[in-house]
């Protein structure tokens, strides 16, 4: 016998040997865990418990996947060129009109050669992109279909900080998929481009695929549209749904958001300004300068003037201005109470079309 047949011999019978004591061993007599008795759930919680999943269950028919297919950039000498894998992104939407309206992001749908949207039955169709909006992130899409499950909007204005919510998606490609959470916080702590808006900060989980799918509150009622997530991933911000419904009528009519634009640096008043403007309390919004030629300027408002008002609605921060301004549709006359040289006076100026400048960041 040859030493490489031995060698296999002895291998086939150490195998066996250990094998035969643990397939003789005697299997343990009775069942092998233990069964739960009369645990319960408090009823408080059940209660909750129940109430969530019927939410779920009832806004899961209007959430659906946004696929999209970019064209390849031609690699440049040394790249290797762009896989289709690579062309295709998946995000989510919801619906808002049974004929086929949907809501997303606008970095879900930027640049798409193609979108294909999924509903929760599983049907598929071709979408197409009626218009978008890169300051806020959001668009709308069209599928030619009708009678189809929608979402009702709420009012993001009444949703106080450590509400529960929703946030419902389509992360990493799962489909309907659901976290809880609550409203964190109401404001815009990132550097969003989105000129005073608030947007909604939660801690309901913000996967890549969730961005354009709903913010629940627990009514049923979308407060928001998910948008982006910390890096970490443990914070979520969404677009308040009533901004949402603010932009979709110019989405809807022009493809785009044509926001006003006054042409002014401002700023908050402090209590070191006040002797230097005359004036007895902080209040207003300080106009640091004023850019010459544009709406600002040709109305009369000069650098160092503390706005009180616009068009009725009282600034109480710069925010506020950036707000009332960015909202108000261009070419239309406002009326501008301000303080100058601790004197209130009245100009009108004529709101402007906001125009992009810097170049746009390339997408990630």
């Amino acid at each position: 016998m040859s030493r490489y047949v031995t060698r296999i011999v002895m291998t086939l019978l150490l195998c066996a040997a250990l094998a035969g004591p643990l397939g003789a061993q005697t299997p343990p007599t009775g069942p092998l865990w233990t069964e739960s008795s009369s645990s319960k759930v408090p009823a408080d919680i059940a209660r909750l418990n129940d109430h969530m999943n019927a939410l779920a269950e009832r806004l899961k028919p209007a959430l659906v996947q946004v696929r999209v297919r970019r064209a390849a950039d031609p690699p440049t000498e040394g790249e290797q060129p762009v896989t289709p894998e690579e062309r295709r992104t998946s995000g989510s939407g919801v619906m808002i009109r049974s004929d086929g309206y949907l809501v997303t992001n606008e970095h879900v749908v930027a640049d798409a050669e193609r979108i294909q949207v999924k509903l929760a039955d599983g049907r598929r169709f071709e979408g197409r992109l009626v218009g978008k909006d890169e300051r806020v992130d959001l668009a709308l899409v069209k599928i030619e279909a009708t009678g189809l499950p929608v979402a009702a909007l709420g009012d993001s204005n009444r949703i106080r900080v450590g509400e529960f919510v929703l946030a419902l998606g389509q992360p990493f490609g799962l489909e309907q998929s659901v976290s809880f959470g609550i409203v964190s916080r109401k404001g815009a702590p990132l550097m969003v481009a989105a000129p005073g808006f608030d947007f909604i900060q939660t801690d309901a989980t913000v996967n890549p695929g969730n961005s354009g799918g709903p913010l629940v509150n627990m009514a049923g009622e979308v407060i928001g549209i998910n948008s982006m997530a910390a890096r970490n991933g443990t914070i979520g911000f969404a677009i308040p749904i009533n901004l949402v419904k603010g932009l979709l009528p110019q989405l809807a009519s022009k493809g785009k958001v044509e926001w006003g634009w006054l042409g002014v640096s401002i700023g908050e008043v402090s209590e070191e300004d006040l002797d230097r403007l005359k004036l007895t309390e902080a209040k207003g919004v300080l106009v640091r300068s004023v850019m010459p030629g544009e709406p600002a300027d040709q109305g009369g408002v000069k650098a160092n003037d503390v706005i009180l008002v616009v068009d009725g609605n009282r600034m109480d921060r710069p925010s506020d201005l950036q707000r009332v301004v960015s909202s108000t549709p261009v070419g239309k006359k406002v009326r501008v109470v301000l303080v100058r040289e601790g004197k209130q006076t009245e100009v009108d100026v004529t709101i402007g079309r906001y125009e992009e400048t810097e170049e746009k960041p390339e997408k990630k």
